[in-house]
């Protein structure tokens, strides 16, 4: 899939609590590279958590976090593309990440998702017009986003969706 871009001030806070908070206070003080390599090696091992709370299972999932760059990288193999595509939305989809270096393999293949970039005033009725020219296919975008989506109204601007090629 290669890289993807995202809204690198939206999303997740991750970086605002536990190990990932302490380094990122440590570089404010000390901005040394001693301290930004701790403050990225916490901010990859947050996603990667995040990944995991989300139940998403990848064999050898490895997350790295460039703190100066905002770019997240991952690795692993998925059981599926679908997995795959959410991992990557996972990453990308937490705040002060703006791209993803999607180095993943799938164990079985399919067909790529569109991806969406939400909007002010958007809901997932006129996303699914959009895309499938109906309205009614809504739950399919909200199925095809879950766990990382909790209810069909709770999208915000700047997140990115995956849209799956059939509703």
């Amino acid at each position: 899939m290669g890289m993807l871009s995202f809204i690198k001030d939206a999303g997740q806070k991750l970086f605002g609590i536990g190990e990932a908070k302490a380094a990122a206070v440590a570089v404010a003080e000390v901005p040394s590279e001693e301290n930004i390599k701790a403050m990225s090696d916490a901010a990859g091992n947050s996603i990667a958590s995040y990944i995991g709370e989300m139940g998403l299972t990848v064999t050898g999932l490895t997350v790295a976090f460039d703190a100066p760059s905002g770019e997240a990288t991952v690795w692993g193999i998925a059981a599926d593309q679908e997995t795959k595509e959410k991992v990557v939305l996972c990453c990308g989809n937490v705040a002060g990440v703006g791209s993803v270096n999607d180095q993943m393999s799938v164990d079985q293949s399919s067909e790529e998702s569109q991806y969406y970039t939400v909007e002010s005033g958007d809901n997932l009725s006129k996303i699914s017009k959009e895309f499938y020219d109906t309205p009614n296919k809504y739950m399919a975008i909200f199925e095809a986003n879950q766990p990382m989506l909790s209810h069909p109204d709770k999208i915000y601007p700047g997140q990115l969706l995956r849209i799956p090629a059939e509703a």
